[in-house]
């Protein structure tokens, strides 16, 4: 951390305000990435379907650092560092693949599916000239182990070693609010990634504001999908770093016009109706639910379209969002059909979610000589705690209390 991170002082009313300097240290970004992405912290990798057999294994990350998960010949799971023990480069340059070891292409060197180093090409030499010293350990630089557990499809991996378990890191009443989605085996619909231009804790901060939703996206209020006036609240879980925000279908009122808000605004309709059209499939009435778990995962449920994301740090300014849509491997081609089409509303085109990369970058660009200021962070009070209202930023001031525990600041 810089020597001028340091001498800065959080505001002293506390989570009600986050100084802009958090977003702009270079230092402070590279700390991050040892306190709390290789810290005590839970890091999604990737879906269990994702790993569709023996003998598998896709690419992932922990915050900066490039992963490899793998399933070997009996079906259990691993996770390793993506980095040779030689010279450092990737060992796996696609995102997924299979075969019973890894080797390395620009030396050859060899892995298993563990993540153990097992030859070392020319190791001896030729003809009796060059290769390694007897008593040489190439072993010693080896890719760093990851602790993998499954919870309920969800891969997740760890690098402490010291870890309670995933259920007890979300909270009990998250935990059942990811189990609610992950009811049953899934199968992958397809995916994408976008790049933001802002730094993962902007990102964060946007999924965690449940005020913003129907304000910001035009698609949300205008088609009565979720607005403020519906029934609905939000979790907050673990240490405050993890959350449930939710929505329940029914009546939506009239407010949002009569005080003239910009995304309810006039003249526009949908020419396919059947875009947003949804079936009730957990008998709940839920119409939303956003799942956030500290430091870089979302589940998502936004009608029929279900989908996860994660947040990969690329840089102090640049995000890269990795989407995977699925549905359940028992629906069928109507629901498919559903899902497939309700996914329009996400990713960097959505009609929903486009404007969250770019207002995350209004941010970055508005507050860039306002690093001695601070945002006002009010909405709903003071606290961290569940709310029945929406109209809070109960669980941003959440996600602040957990990277100011994990970073000691």
């Amino acid at each position: 951390m810089s020597a001028a991170a340091r001498e800065r002082l959080w505001p002293a009313e506390g989570l009600t305000r986050v100084p802009y300097w958090v977003y702009q240290d270079e230092a402070l970004f590279r700390e991050e990435q040892r306190r709390i992405f290789r810290g005590r912290t839970w890091n999604f990798l990737c879906l269990d379907v994702e790993l569709p057999g023996p003998e598998t294994w896709r690419t992932s990350h922990i915050g900066d650092m490039p992963v490899v998960v793998t399933r070997d010949a009996d079906g259990r799971l691993a996770a390793f560092e993506n980095r040779c023990a030689h010279r450092g480069a990737l060992l796996c340059l696609k995102s997924a693949g299979a075969g019973r070891d890894i080797a390395c292409v620009y030396h050859n060197w060899t892995y298993d599916l563990k993540g153990d180093l097992q030859g070392v090409a020319f190791r001896r030499g030729l003809k009796g000239k060059g290769g390694m010293p007897q008593d040489a350990q190439p072993a010693s630089q080896a890719p760093a182990k990851v602790l993998v557990e499954n919870y309920h499809g969800l891969i997740f991996g760890t690098l402490a070693a010291d870890m309670p378990p995933v259920e007890a890191y979300l909270g009990a009443e998250v935990a059942a609010k990811v189990r609610r989605v992950m009811k049953g085996p899934v199968r992958s619909l397809g995916g994408y990634s976008q790049m933001l231009a802002s730094n993962w804790k902007l990102y964060i901060e946007n999924v965690k504001d449940t005020y913003h939703a129907s304000l910001l996206h035009l698609f949300f209020a205008k088609f009565r999908i979720n607005r403020l006036t519906q029934s609905g609240g939000v979790i907050v879980g673990g240490d405050g770093g993890c959350h449930v925000s939710y929505s329940l279908d029914g009546a939506t009122g009239d407010e949002y016009e009569k005080a003239g808000m910009r995304s309810a605004a006039g003249g526009f309709a949908l020419e396919a109706p059947e875009l947003i059209d949804s079936v009730d499939e957990y008998g709940d009435r839920g119409s939303i639910q956003i799942v956030g778990v500290f430091p870089g995962f979302v589940l998502q449920q936004i009608r029929n379209s279900l989908a996860v994301r994660r947040i990969v740090p690329r840089g102090l300014n640049e995000t890269e969002l990795v989407w995977t849509a699925f549905g359940y491997a028992g629906d069928d081609a109507a629901l498919t059909a559903r899902r497939l089409r309700q996914a329009n509303l996400i990713g960097p085109a959505g009609f929903i979610s486009m404007e969250d990369g770019a207002a995350t970058g209004f941010v970055a660009r508005g507050a860039v000589a306002a690093g001695e200021r601070a945002a006002f962070v009010e909405m709903g009070g003071h606290d961290v705690a569940s709310d029945e209202s929406r109209v809070s930023e109960t669980s941003v001031r959440g996600f602040w209390q957990a990277w100011r525990g994990h970073m000691g600041i």
